[in-house]
């Protein structure tokens, strides 16, 4: 019965071992390379509701509202002929919308920060949540005050050593 037992613990932990060794060299998504190709949109949303034209894509169009002194900013990335994510910063609500819309097994990650009243303020990282769905969004409150300058730079890597764009959206007016 004792041999039995080695021999039973001996095989569970090579077992334990084995799937240990597996999980451990599991590639990571693979980048996009070369980077994907992008197209940026800004709109003074003094001049919104904003809708159609370079604001409409495959998946679920873009609207902005008014919002008195805001920028709002629209990128789609592009990867070998195939729409693959769209990052929209609306200053109404200050609400960054993330969208991954191809199920490759590869996605970026967006940083935000902004700057007010001469203070720079890190708000963080945001990605789509990465499930099997043809599209993937990600919507996030960043609850910052009016009249900020909002960077949004987008990346190919979680370290985010691996820029792929940037711009700037301005969360409207200063009371």
């Amino acid at each position: 019965m004792a041999i039995i037992g080695r021999r039973l613990t001996g095989w569970l932990a090579g077992a334990v071992l084995a799937v240990g060794a597996l999980l451990g060299t599991a590639a990571p998504a693979q980048a996009y390379s070369p980077n994907p190709s992008v197209g940026k949109y800004y709109y003074d949303t003094d001049n919104c509701p904003c809708s159609g034209g370079n604001l409409t894509d495959p998946f679920d169009g873009t609207t902005f509202a008014y919002d008195a002194g805001g920028l709002a900013v629209k990128m789609e990335l592009t990867a070998a002929g195939w729409f693959v994510g769209k990052v929209e910063f609306h200053p109404y609500g200050e609400k960054l919308w993330v969208y991954d819309t191809r199920n490759d097994g590869d996605t970026f990650v967006v940083s935000v920060s902004y700057t007010y009243r001469g203070s720079y303020h890190y708000v963080g990282t945001f990605q789509p949540p990465g499930t099997s769905a043809v599209v993937d969004l990600k919507v996030a409150d960043l609850d910052i005050p009016e009249g900020a300058f909002v960077d949004i730079s987008v990346y190919d890597d979680v370290e985010r050593s691996d820029l792929i764009t940037a711009a700037r959206g301005t969360g409207a007016a200063v009371a």
